[in-house]
């Protein structure tokens, strides 16, 4: 995961009616806000202090700025007093990065015994930010809009959880996912238009020939395997059950082999994430298990069958949740098997091999089972349950005239009983607002049975990246009827055509 050095600007807006003294308190205002808000520790980037804005060609000339600087993520506008609106025309024209609209003043409270025309004039957020808002809608620019206090924590978190989902714009346009071997045949919702995804995310996906990558698994020296299953041994339990040692070994060196491979494959040709097919293997002596969930954990995204969709949103959620505190994890996931038991509803979620360890609670171990399907050699795989509490599911849909991003939260919870037989990574959980209307949403909705799952991103989050991509979000959560989501549907239909 290749951290870039994103930093956010911080741009005020006001005009020279009222004076040099105006101005200067409102770059001083401004000034004390940004200094104030980076030392809270809660933006996960860097706020940049600009210049007090004041005309058509100074707004301009901050936003083509932002927008030749690789470093800046977004720009964070605020109106102190009142901007006139039509000096901000060209520049919003012009710009071409996230956007959030803070709306907020310097006081917080109205200083009742002293107020006189002069405070009025010089603080009239309520004023100024409503001329902004009018112009960036009636210029139909998405933008993200936040209302309170600047040093109210729950604000403080929106605008870190927007720095995030901005990133994940930014971002966006830089995924590269390859695909080794197509998509599973005649399955229809993990297929798409690629062309139209690179248009309108900006991903490239790419097809290789499986066995051009099994001869970078070919060419890893022995001493290189041995040095990575060695590391496995010391970091996963052990779980032989019942089968020899050595032959256990062997098995888990082709995933350290694939692993390696792999890896060197990826940096070598910049792709940032990767699919694969239990169909076609080609040369590779086992489906890639371990090594995919270590791929995953290292921060490369992943989809199984060919689904290049899911694979590249594990890997923009991955960029998401990158560097944050006491982060739970992030995986690709699928639906396997309710519990239907009345009060105890909830979906077995897992795969055949490939489940990310970020999402892990408890021990890891390493086990060596037969697989049904790929008709290869038994491969070794990570094995473990996944930690609880809230989370979200999301599934990018292609319709075939649009796509649909769908975002269901969801609530983990630990299994009734342990599943000694079943031999992969799980997690267990209760769809909002409950499994009934949660699934029935979720088929209404066109939703795939494969997943971008993650413990640390808000459906607030994914459907602010869904509007600045300009596609439909579709949100399954506590307050979800299935009558409001059929309207929602029907009206969807129409404005996304």
């Amino acid at each position: 995961m290749n951290e870039k050095g994103y930093r956010f600007w911080f741009a005020t807006g006001s005009q020279d009616l009222y004076g040099e003294e105006c101005l200067a308190k409102v770059a001083e205002h401004s000034r004390i806000m940004v200094e104030e808000l980076n030392k809270t520790g809660i933006l996960p980037f860097e706020l940049v202090w600009k210049p007090t804005l004041i005309d058509n060609a100074s707004i301009r000339r901050l936003f083509n700025e932002a927008n030749a600087d690789e470093e800046c993520a977004g720009v964070i506008t605020w109106m102190h007093t009142f901007s006139p609106a039509k000096s901000w025309i060209l520049g919003l024209q012009e710009y071409r990065k996230p956007l959030l609209h803070l709306h907020t003043q310097f006081n917080q409270e109205i200083p009742y015994d002293t107020i006189d025309m002069d405070f009025m004039n010089e603080n009239q957020s309520a004023h100024g930010d409503r001329e902004f808002g009018h112009i960036v809608s009636r210029m139909g620019i998405e933008r993200k809009v936040v209302v309170g206090h600047w040093s109210d924590e729950r604000v403080q978190k929106r605008i870190a959880d927007w720095m995030r989902t901005a990133v994940g714009i930014m971002e966006s346009s830089h995924i590269r996912v390859v695909r080794i071997a197509d998509n599973m045949r005649n399955v229809a919702v993990t297929e798409g238009d690629k062309v139209e995804a690179q248009i309108k995310f900006g991903w490239e996906i790419d097809a290789y020939p499986v066995n051009e990558i099994a001869e970078y698994v070919k060419a890893v020296p022995s001493g290189e395997i041995e040095t990575l299953v060695e590391e496995y041994y010391s970091k996963y339990d052990i779980l032989l059950e019942g089968r020899e040692e050595k032959e256990f070994r062997r098995h888990v060196a082709v995933q350290a082999g694939i692993e390696i491979g792999f890896e060197t494959f990826l940096k070598e040709k910049n792709y940032q994430a990767v699919v694969t097919h239990f169909g076609d293997l080609g040369s590779l002596k086992q489906l890639p298990g371990l090594a995919i969930q270590r791929l995953m954990e290292k921060g490369y995204g992943f989809g199984a069958e060919g689904d290049w969709k899911t694979a590249a949103m594990v890997r923009l959620m991955k960029i998401m949740t990158s560097g944050m505190k006491d982060a739970k994890g992030t995986s690709f996931m699928e639906d396997y098997t309710y519990n239907l038991v009345p009060g105890k509803e909830g979906i077995l979620q897992a795969h055949m091999l490939e489940v990310c360890p970020t999402i892990s609670e408890g021990p890891i171990g390493i086990k060596v089972c037969p697989l049904s399907m790929g008709d290869r050699e038994d491969p070794a795989r990570l094995v473990f349950t996944s930690k609880t509490g809230p989370a979200i599911a999301a599934s990018l849909v292609d319709l075939g005239n649009r796509f649909r991003l769908i975002i269901n939260e969801v609530d983990c919870k630990k299994v009734e009983k342990p599943m000694p037989k079943l031999p992969v990574a799980t997690a267990f959980w209760t769809p909002k607002p409950n499994l009934a209307v949660g699934a029935e949403s979720w088929i209404l909705a066109g939703g795939a049975h494969h997943t971008a799952f993650s413990y640390d991103l808000t459906a607030e989050q994914m459907g602010d990246w869904a509007a600045a991509m300009g596609i439909e979000a579709v949100y399954i959560d506590q307050d979800t009827t299935i009558r409001s989501l059929k309207n929602e549907l029907r009206w969807n239909s129409i404005a996304f055509r």
